[in-house]
């Protein structure tokens, strides 16, 4: 499938990789790509960047780089990125926001009291996409010729709330919030939010089996218990269908079962 927004020579980097949603865009993106593109792989396990690295199709350049992204400064990111690219040699530079956590999902609302606990989700699930992304657009700033592609991996739960997903709810909110922003403010960047419905992962696995709230548990586990689940090669793919069509508007939320 030909996707005129991976074409040419591309480079691309995806946070989250290690496993779940961001281990198969970085596969099945690399099937996509011309020779010679580059995928720049992070995450904190570096044994699942490994694994993540070597399925990648071996006609496109990959390295990764285990790195904490709720800690790590906008320095050190520039560093890890300039390390592996040269922002004049691409026609186009991508990147891919996957990194996220649940969260606690034991508590409700009113029990959500801890500013430390607050603050540790927040520098994982919003500062650091923004922190990165800001990084990266510096790189790939307006003195070189690459076209940007920007794709936040967003959720239901951001524009709808859930019982005892406080956190969560919330995280993907403002997340989603900023990049919507930041296509208004830079049109000439490509920006989705692509919200990838309930997928077979251990995030999912986490809703089932630990969620506060009665019916949201109970329905979690029924999706997985009846399969009705996601799995990660259908909810990648939905994604390259949408990229291919291009039928959304720059930082517009799509999910995998929307129409458009």
């Amino acid at each position: 499938m030909a996707v005129e927004l991976l074409s040419g020579k591309v480079f691309i980097l995806i946070t989250g990789a290690s496993k779940g949603i961001g281990r198969e865009i970085a596969i099945k993106f690399s099937e996509l790509l011309d020779k010679d593109s580059r995928l720049l792989l992070l995450a904190r396990d570096e044994n699942g960047l490994k694994e993540t690295a070597g399925k990648i199709h071996n006609h496109v350049n990959v390295d990764y780089v285990s790195v904490d992204l709720s800690v790590a400064k906008a320095d050190q990111l520039a560093g890890i990125i300039n390390k592996y690219v040269n922002p004049g040699e691409y026609d186009r530079a991508v990147v891919v926001h996957n990194v996220g956590s649940v969260g606690d999902l034991s508590k409700f609302t009113i029990d959500m009291d801890d500013f430390d606990e607050w603050r540790k989700y927040y520098d994982l699930n919003v500062f650091s996409p923004a922190v990165l992304n800001s990084v990266f657009m510096k790189i790939f700033n307006d003195k070189v010729q690459a076209k940007k592609l920007v794709i936040n991996i967003t959720s239901l739960c951001g524009i709808e709330p859930f019982k005892s997903m406080g956190y969560y709810c919330t995280g993907k909110a403002g997340r989603e919030m900023y990049f919507k922003v930041f296509a208004h403010e830079f049109p000439e960047v490509n920006v989705l939010n692509y919200s990838p419905g309930p997928v077979e992962t251990d995030m999912l696995k986490t809703i089932a089996e630990t969620a506060a709230d009665n019916n949201l548990r109970t329905t979690m586990s029924n999706t997985r218990k009846e399969r009705k689940q996601l799995t990660t090669d259908q909810t990648v793919d939905r994604l390259i269908g949408i990229l291919k069509e291009q039928k959304y508007k720059s930082g517009d939320h799509v999910d995998y079962f929307d129409k458009i």
